[in-house]
């Protein structure tokens, strides 16, 4: 079983991949972002970094995930805080021209590499609530984060996942959750994911609402 959690910066991907890799007992693939030697650069200067981050983000994700994901796999179940085609969400955001038929070239030569998830687990965010938690982790590259930019990337989000084929998607609004803190939450979380796979025991899907599970 292969889960791939998906959403906006600062909605808690890797937080939500760690909590649930002991309750799937799965193996843990993050993306190793920090290792993007333009990204500092890229968040002062979207537009002049925008290739060069672009560029390393999609041959650092295609390395990890073709070496990586089908040896888990064959191991254990696999939970993952983003997947391969996250890429290309980003790349027509900040790339254009020549730059970005150059990129998508290149995405598509590799991507028929690359396993596909089970499931996809789409978190939804309100850009504020997003903002909120970006500043409470402080990383230094994202302390000038554009607010604009995050609500360009929430919308680009919601359109991908709209009208995407493939892996089927889980979209579940994080916007009143705090899966860190409560219990019920991640419980909310984990029953859902077991309803959406067929992996019991789960319950009937309940609504939340005001801060619990109706």
């Amino acid at each position: 079983m292969y889960i791939a959690i998906e959403g906006v910066i600062g909605v808690g991907k890797t937080s939500l991949a760690r909590l649930l890799q002991p309750v799937f007992e799965a193996e843990l693939l993050l993306e190793a972002f920090e290792e993007n030697p333009f990204l500092s650069d890229f968040y002062a200067d979207r537009r002049r970094y925008a290739f060069q981050t672009q560029i390393f983000f999609l041959l650092s994700r295609y390395r990890q995930q073709r070496e990586f994901v089908p040896q888990a796999l064959k191991r254990s179940n696999l939970i993952a805080d983003y997947t391969f085609e996250k890429d290309v969400l980003f790349a027509r955001l900040n790339l254009e021209g020549d730059e970005l038929e150059t990129y998508n070239l290149v995405h598509e030569a590799l991507a028929e590499r690359i396993p596909p998830p089970d499931l996809i687990v789409y978190l939804q965010v309100d850009t504020d609530v997003a903002m909120q938690r970006i500043a409470m982790r402080d990383r230094p590259y994202e302390r000038s984060m554009d607010r604009a930019y995050i609500e360009q990337l929430n919308r680009a989000y919601d359109e991908q996942f709209a009208n995407r084929q493939g892996s089927p998607v889980l979209v579940i609004d994080t916007t009143p959750l705090d899966f860190v803190a409560h219990r019920d939450h991640l419980g909310y979380i984990t029953n859902r994911i077991r309803r959406a796979l067929g992996i019991p025991p789960f319950q009937p899907e309940l609504p939340f609402e005001g801060g619990r599970v109706a």
